[in-house]
Order: structure tokens, then sequence, then C-alpha cells
């Protein structure tokens, strides 16, 4: 469990900065095929990139919540579908700041480390009806549509990939633009 936590955190940090980085090019409103090639790098691993993202603040403060914010450094390579601050601001009022207290600390884990799987994936690796294993345990289900890149969880929400392969030193990173939610 410590392993996968450790992942996640990597992971997830790496989105933050990288979000950043992908400001100097703009980027799509969704992913499509012909876009999926494009990446931006941050030149930094998952970790050092973290702090740079003005747009995932939230996913930041919750990744320090689950005490995951430190144990950064892993070598990788991973990957993660990162959701943007909006993406928090979607879930139910209440949600983020009950999610954010010490007595939901396992259930946050669980919800930061679905969003990270092992290996490297860019965008135009991703295929229709593809399940892909988080590090949390659970699947992701891929679907494109009309070139759209879109994730759905265990519990039949879906993130759309809004700006795809945002390379790190140690793995990728794809912003999303909804919170995905495993079904334990």
């Amino acid at each position: 469990m410590k392993k996968k936590q450790i992942i996640l955190a990597i992971a997830l940090l790496g989105i933050t900065g990288a979000a950043t980085a992908q400001t100097m090019t703009p980027a799509p409103a969704a992913t499509t095929a012909a876009t999926a090639t494009t990446s931006t790098s941050t030149n930094k691993d998952l970790a050092g990139s973290a702090a740079l993202s003005t747009e995932h603040t939230t996913l930041l403060t919750a990744l320090k919540a689950a005490g995951l914010a430190e144990q950064a450094k892993a070598k990788g390579p991973f990957t993660v579908f990162a959701p943007d601050n909006a993406a928090f601001a979607k879930l139910p009022a209440g949600t983020v700041d009950n999610l954010l207290k010490p007595a939901n600390k396992k259930q946050l884990t669980k919800i930061l480390t679905y969003h990270v799987v092992p290996g490297n994936v860019m965008a135009a690796d991703l295929k229709d009806g593809q399940t892909i294993k988080t590090v949390q345990g659970e699947s992701l289900t891929v679907s494109l549509e009309g070139g759209t890149v879109t994730i759905r969880d265990a519990k039949g929400g879906s993130a759309t990939v809004t700006t795809p392969d945002i390379k790190a030193t140690n793995g990728t990173v794809h912003s999303i633009d909804a919170v995905l939610m495993p079904a334990k």
C-alpha cells in the first residue's frame, strides 16, 4: 500500500507542474487523435513539477492532506490523469472540504491513487474500450469519440482529457476536467 501511495503522489504532483508548462502552448478544448502526438515537457520530475501549476492547486492541497506530497520522488514512469481546479469545483458542495479532513485520509488516498497508472502512456497510445488498471487497484475505461479522449470511472462518471501528454522526467500527465471516482 505504501508503494501505491508513493507512486500516486509522484504522479499527481507532476500533474500540477505539467499543466503550467502547457500554458506556454495553447491547449485544445479536448484531446483529439490529431493533437495527441504534440507534447509539452516540464524538464522536471513529477514532484518537481508540482508547484508550477496554478490550475491544479486543489489537487496539490489534496495530496498534502493525504500525506502523499512528500513521497513524490519515485523513479517511475507513471501516468497521471490530473483533475484541474474546475474539476474539483464540480463535485457536490462540501465534498472537497470533507475529503481534506484527517478522518477521511484513507478515502482521499484511494481517490487520488485512482488517477495514477503505472507506465508512460501517451494520449495516442490509448484505444477505444481499453481498460487501464490504476495504482489504487481498480480500472479506468478509455473512450475515443470523434477524436476526443474520455476516461470513464468505476461509478460511470467520465472525464475528458483537456491537456494531453505533459511530459515529466519520470512520467506523463494528462489534465482532465472531472474527478474520477473508484467503486470502493
